[in-house]
């Protein structure tokens, strides 16, 4: 009868390979600007109006950090606080379309609950990589959802806002996997993630 070989067990505190914390963080946040970015385009099937159509206005979620330039961690500090207003949009536009329209099933509806479910493992994520004793980071949604819908009535107006909400969930997720990589190298001493 030949010998089996046994496998080799490693020690449970042996450190496993792989990606740091840092680097899963930039990966995330790509995977979420991918994702938001197939949640507008999904909207655009569905609402037709949109598919040439750039709203005017500005941000939606804006930051304003003190006059000099941030440090990378204190930037990441400043996302997060811009992810969990983007939070708070998501679960409003949720809200609000599922009031309008009830509980429906489908790709889009599928996506936007992704959405929403990546942006709060983000959120997880980033409190993670630079929550201090001193700067204690929420995880919540940062947003009441007692707002008009861009100050339109009507079924339009909370088209048009729904609209506006998903191009900032792309900005920002388009700015968080930046900002992040840019941590994981001064961290990491790489580029690559």
């Amino acid at each position: 009868m030949a010998e089996q070989e046994e496998p080799q067990i490693t020690a449970p505190d042996t450190p496993v390979p792989g990606p740091s914390q840092t680097g899963r963080a930039v990966a995330l946040a790509r995977l979420l600007h991918h994702e938001c970015a197939r949640l507008l385009q999904l909207y655009k099937e569905k609402e037709t109006f949109f598919s040439d159509h750039t709203p005017d206005a500005g941000r939606i979620v804006s930051l304003s950090p003190d006059t000099e330039e941030p440090s990378t961690e204190q930037q990441v500090q400043l996302l997060h606080s811009a992810l969990r207003q983007c939070l708070g949009l998501i679960h409003c536009v949720i809200l609000k379309e599922e009031e309008e329209w009830g509980e429906m099933e489908g790709d889009y509806e599928t996506m936007r609950m992704n959405v929403r479910l990546r942006l709060e493992h983000l959120l997880c994520s980033t409190k993670g990589l630079v929550e201090t004793e001193s700067m204690i980071l929420e995880v919540t949604p940062d947003h009441q959802c007692n707002e008009e819908t861009d100050g339109a009535g009507g079924v339009f107006g909370l088209k048009m806002w729904t609209y506006r909400v998903l191009l900032e969930l792309v900005h920002w997720a388009d700015h968080a996997a930046q900002t992040l990589h840019v941590l994981y190298a001064e961290r990491e001493g790489t580029e690559d993630v």
